[in-house]
């Protein structure tokens, strides 16, 4: 039989537990706008009944709060962090694009390449009809050299935004190692709490919320298992293993975590001819090996940064080996035979099979038409005998692909441009004589980029003839560039501009032949030739110069609207996730406003339960004694 004040416990316990109630509701209350944080619930349970020896056999004894925990759902978060990642990726690869759209863009505050080329072209047609005057010559010249310094400008925004997304990179893996030595911390922390058998909501909040911040970065995913007792594999001990994984790589293992550094490209690593100097590669500080920066997956804003910071369009030249030595690879079958539209730096780096050489100069052989057909490159560290063997009929490239159009393509396609147009129009020039009636020289060369004083006369004329075709003058082997040769591959948007000399002297400039130049100064047949280059003759992508700005200006518009879209798309089904998810772990001021007179009820009613026990034993004592 129960005790004559057993209904008092009972009552208590009501009481204890609408009062946690309560307490639990204010806290919810009281974080309604705190950022990541879960709305928490008191966990009931009926107390054990007690056996009586009664006809109705036992006896309820009251209730009882188990614990306190958070309301979340893991599948709406690896929803929400996997569609922050998408959203990261598109909304950083938007804000670079669309600054790069800007750079292309032509309107009433922004002159642009086609109003800089038409009037270099309309000052040329004024050449026409007064080739003898110094004023129209020097007109002329003002506006060819307009064009360069275009070049130029737009270059150095491209090398200045590349050098902008290398520093936002060192940023980002500074936020990846802050990140994952709290994660660690705080799982210590909760381990430490709830193996005593209490539950670390506030801090399970934070290292989610911590999460979120990571799948913005990155792709993230989560493992936890609980840790169980090694004599009894049935016995939970409250604490758990704790996995974080960044594009599928482990970066934290509970207690544990693992840290990434950057590591700065040397001048013969470079992938692209264009890029700056120090562009960073991602390696793990305890091994040095390699991260994975571009996922086939999402990615984050850490992919984007990569692909528009080393993007080629999977333009970079591939190859099979041909041959290898100690010192030299030759590839044949490569993926550019056109010597205008190498990319490749004098010095970088080949790989295959995960295997990296470097290189710090290459020579080139070309067929009959004067298309490449292999390339040697000649390696800094020499390699063993069966590493040379095994590298024949290997698949080889150069650099990383990225199938993205990110600066590199870029830089690449006004390189390759300038290097058509300058080719074609330098030809033109050199066929003629100034007014002096002396030779023309190259009109628009290369300018060295540390020493502005020297420039670099460009020309087609390659050296080491084939000797099984010395009558082919388009047929060579062995030709060995370096950065003091001429050709037209080491001209670029950055270092294009016009020879000093007819730019001080527009005597220089060449409007005729010398077997026209007898008709006297007003001869102007080269300009002829030259208005041709405008639009007839074709200099980019089957069309005339004329068309380059909207090629390129296609290109980067695609890209930006397809940008735009996606991060709508992803913006709209954040909003849905988060909803779905604040829907189980938010705090809604209304429900805790009902919940706040349910329990202040509940308390009431077991208040009041106390106190008609009360008046029950003052009755008892009092009024039933002998």
């Amino acid at each position: 039989m129960s005790s004559t004040f057993f209904g008092l416990t009972i009552a208590a316990s009501g009481l204890n537990t609408s009062q946690a109630q309560i307490n639990t509701t204010a806290n919810n209350i009281s974080n309604v706008n705190t950022n990541g944080y879960s709305r928490q619930v008191v966990n009931t349970v009926a107390s054990s009944a007690l056996r009586v020896y009664q006809s109705y056999g036992t006896t309820g004894t009251g209730v009882e709060a188990k614990s306190v925990t958070q309301r979340r759902d893991l599948y709406y978060d690896e929803k929400y962090w996997n569609n922050q990642a998408a959203l990261g990726y598109y909304e950083k690869k938007q804000y670079y694009m669309n600054q790069i759209e800007d750079y292309y863009n032509e309107n009433s505050s922004n002159t642009g390449f086609t109003t800089i080329y038409t009037k270099m072209f309309n000052a040329m047609s004024t050449l026409q009809g007064s080739p003898g005057d110094d004023t129209v010559r020097k007109q002329f010249i003002s506006n060819a050299k307009q064009l360069t310094e275009y070049f130029n400008q737009l270059s150095t925004k491209l090398k200045d935004l590349q050098n902008s997304i290398n520093d936002e990179i060192k940023t980002a893996i500074d936020d990846i190692n802050a990140i994952s030595e709290k994660v660690a911390v705080l799982t210590k922390q909760i381990n430490v709490i709830e193996q005593g058998g209490g539950h670390a909501n506030e801090l399970r909040d934070q290292r989610a919320l911590l999460i979120d911040d990571l799948s913005k970065i990155c792709d993230v995913s989560v493992k936890e298992t609980d840790v169980l007792n090694s004599n009894d594999p049935d016995m939970k001990t409250g604490a758990t293993y704790y996995m974080v994984y960044i594009n599928g790589q482990q970066l934290v293992d509970t207690y544990e975590y693992n840290t990434l550094t950057v590591k700065s490209r040397a001048t013969e690593q470079m992938y692209n001819q264009s890029d700056i100097d120090g562009l960073y590669d991602i390696v793990w500080a305890k091994d040095g090996d390699r991260f994975n920066a571009v996922p086939s997956s999402s990615g984050g804003f850490l992919k984007s940064m990569f692909e528009v910071r080393d993007g080629n369009n999977n333009e970079n030249m591939h190859g099979v080996v041909e041959s290898a030595t100690n010192t030299t690879i030759t590839i044949k079958d490569i993926s550019i035979t056109d010597l205008n539209e190498f990319n490749m730096p004098l010095k970088g780096q080949i790989s295959t099979n995960n295997m990296l050489f470097t290189y710090d100069g290459f020579s080139f052989n070309t067929d009959g038409n004067g298309k490449v057909t292999s390339v040697t490159f000649n390696l800094i560290d020499p390699i063993r005998d069966d590493v040379a063997t095994g590298l024949v009929d290997k698949t080889f490239q150069i650099g990383d692909d990225v199938d993205y159009m990110g600066i590199p393509y870029y830089q690449n396609q006004m390189n390759l441009f300038l290097r058509n147009f300058c080719e074609k129009f330098n030809k033109i020039e050199e066929s003629g004589v100034d007014l002096n009636g002396d030779d023309m020289g190259a009109f628009f060369i290369a300018r060295d980029l540390v020493d502005s004083h020297i420039e670099y006369q460009m020309t087609d004329e390659l050296t080491a003839q084939d000797p099984a075709n010395p009558d082919d003058p388009e047929a060579r082997i062995g030709v060995t560039l370096t950065s003091n040769d001429n050709i037209y591959y080491l001209l670029t948007a950055g270092d294009v501009s016009i020879a000093k000399k007819t730019d001080k002297d527009s005597r220089l400039f060449a409007t005729t032949t010398k077997e026209n130049y007898s008709s006297g100064v007003d001869a102007a047949d080269l300009v002829v030739e030259l208005q041709k280059l405008q639009k007839k003759e074709k200099l980019f992508r089957g069309g005339g110069g004329d068309a380059f700005l909207q090629c390129i200006y296609a290109d980067v518009t695609i890209d930006a609207q397809e940008c735009n879209i996606f991060t709508e798309n992803f913006t709209n089904i954040q909003k849905s996730i988060s909803e779905q998810r604040m829907s189980v772990a938010g705090v809604d001021e209304d429900e805790e406003a009902l919940d706040l007179i349910k329990f202040q009820n509940a308390y009431n009613l077991a208040s009041k339960c106390i106190s008609v026990f009360s008046e029950i034993y003052d009755r008892l004592i009092l009024n039933t004694g002998v």
